[in-house]
């Protein structure tokens, strides 16, 4: 397991302090604000509250180690506002992504930045016990090593949760894995509830490409957006309105396993013609241009279905050669634009912060649930 990390210290913070919806509110503020902060004016004009409300919400902020003051700015008339910021060290949370073949490991702040990760190789197939032994052995290490005691994080608060990122299908409510495509063995098994039973922490499970969308949510993808994740799979997740979109049975995002066509090659989840064995088997082939262009059919097919705003690409496939799919993507949904009379077809690219994206949404689940309020449905 290879190791790259960045001491981040050990402050701490009284979560308790986080008990409404208003709190969630006021601190999704003060991250947005950064480090310039914000005024409690501002924070009562943009959440609706009162002065007074804000004030009471921030003092206990304040008290909880959650939030501080970040100097003062000149007002139109009166004295001069005292802005206050997050405190970002107050609280961490863990994201791992689990792959096929590879385990990626980050720990973050409260302000989402990473100060510590580790990554290394993954058998997925190897069954429960193996990874998870594998997986508790990384955690555990990642945050012993950036902020002290592992166990002494876990009670105190300190460490907020871990959420973990992997191929469906799941139910990403239970925490409980359904028949991951080339794993059956998986099918069924409580990953939640056992994990955190052996880590001693809330624990989040969901499909990396919901992870990827919530990440690059909170990170300022607005609107409605797809992320396509191309890697050792393929699948999408989906943004629709700035709230990640999991449908009815949580199985929203089986991108790769629509069918194109009829009667062509055996994909392992036991259909024929399904977009991701025919993107795989291009990219095994050696023809980088021919699998950009059947992803952008089935980009062409998700743009047509709920008229998104933009396509994101990631994943090891796409990032490994990025240029020939944002070409292959674009150029069919131009084509698309072109026969429907639009001027314009819908904006293409790569997520530059890819090799991490979906470890990092994994965290921003647990922040999301824990601190600021984010219903991720």
């Amino acid at each position: 397991m290879s190791e790259d990390r960045v001491n981040s210290g050990r402050a701490g913070a009284n979560l308790g302090a986080v008990r409404s919806h208003n709190s969630a509110l006021v601190l999704g503020l003060l991250r947005r604000a950064g480090t310039e902060g914000i005024s409690r004016l501002e924070l009562a004009e943009r959440t609706g509250l009162t002065p007074q409300a804000v004030s009471k919400i921030t003092g206990r902020l304040r008290e909880a180690g959650l939030a501080a003051e970040a100097g003062r700015r000149a007002s139109t008339g009166g004295k001069p506002r005292t802005v206050l910021r997050l405190v970002p060290e107050a609280g961490h949370a863990v994201g791992v992504q689990l792959d096929r073949d590879a385990l990626r490991v980050v720990l973050v702040r409260l302000d989402g930045a990473v100060v510590g990760e580790r990554r290394g190789e993954l058998d997925l197939g190897a069954g429960a016990e193996a990874v998870l032994g594998v997986v508790v052995e990384a955690v555990t290490g990642l945050v012993r090593s950036c902020l002290g005691p592992f166990g002494e994080l876990a009670e105190t608060g300190s460490l907020l949760g871990v959420g973990v990122a992997l191929p469906g299908p799941l139910d990403h409510v239970r925490g409980v894995l359904h028949r991951v495509t080339g794993f059956p063995g998986w099918d069924g098994f409580p990953l939640r509830d056992a994990l955190g039973d052996r880590l001693g922490v809330p624990v989040v499970v969901d499909k990396d490409t919901n992870a990827a969308a919530v990440g690059l949510a909170v990170g300022g993808a607005g609107g409605s957006f797809g992320y396509l994740h191309l890697g050792t799979g393929l699948g999408a997740g989906l943004v629709i309105g700035g709230r990640v979109h999991r449908g009815a049975r949580t199985g929203a995002g089986e991108f790769g396993h629509q069918v194109v066509q009829l009667d062509g090659p055996r994909c392992e989840c036991g259909d024929r013609g399904c977009l991701e064995a025919l993107c795989l088997s291009a990219v095994a082939q050696g023809e980088t241009e021919r699998a950009a262009r059947v992803l952008g059919v089935g980009a062409g097919n998700l743009v047509g279905l709920l008229d998104i705003d933009r396509v994101l690409l990631g994943g090891r496939t796409v990032l490994a050669d990025p240029e020939p799919f944002v070409r292959g993507v674009s150029a069919e949904l131009d084509a698309r634009a072109r026969r429907e009379g639009l001027r314009e077809g819908v904006a293409v690219d790569v997520v530059r912060q890819g090799e991490r994206v979906v470890a990092e949404g994994a965290a921003e689940l647990v922040l999301g649930a824990r601190v600021f309020g984010r219903g991720e449905g």
